[in-house]
């Protein structure tokens, strides 16, 4: 008789402050940007129920191992940028990232938003990240060379949602 291991418990919904500490393990992880910075980033949209940024916790089993971090463009009407999104590297393939932006998108969608932007690196090391926006039915719609330093450009990448 083969022993059939239960599907996780997997769950998106918004950020908690008590989710900072596993997310700064999934930062520390992928090297996105500093952990150091994810409290800070976060103080608004946990201290203000009028804010407009989107910050989303994926978890597994109860535990949060990635997030994904959307704010409007300023200047536009319905566009947003979806300024961050990490996965647990042990967990990274899985599904978890495609499933939170997902439901990023099914959320800014119902809200009656246009169009979502996400902008990465040209670097060598960001080739999987723009292939997983290319899976995901992004187009590169942009180049800028030098962006983020010498020969490292910004690639942006965009999504209508209607």
């Amino acid at each position: 008789m083969a022993i059939v291991k239960d599907e996780p418990v997997m769950n998106i919904r918004p950020t908690k402050p008590q989710d900072i500490p596993a997310l700064r393990s999934v930062l520390d992880g992928t090297e996105l940007f500093p952990s150091e910075m994810l409290p800070d980033m976060l103080s608004d949209f946990l201290s203000s129920s009028e804010g407009t940024d989107i910050w989303l916790t994926y978890e597994a089993d109860g535990v949060p191992i990635g997030f994904c971090y959307a704010a409007p463009e300023a200047l536009t009407e319905g566009t947003w940028n979806m300024l961050a999104i990490a996965v647990l590297p042990s967990k990274q393939g899985l599904g978890a990232g495609g499933a939170i932006v997902a439901h990023l998108e099914d959320t800014l969608r119902k809200q009656g938003h246009r169009v979502l932007i996400a902008d990465t690196s040209g670097a060598e090391a960001f080739s999987q990240t723009r292939a997983f926006y290319r899976k995901a039915g992004y187009t590169q719609e942009a180049r800028i060379r030098d962006f983020w330093a010498q020969g490292d450009d910004k690639v942006v990448f965009w999504k209508a949602l209607s």
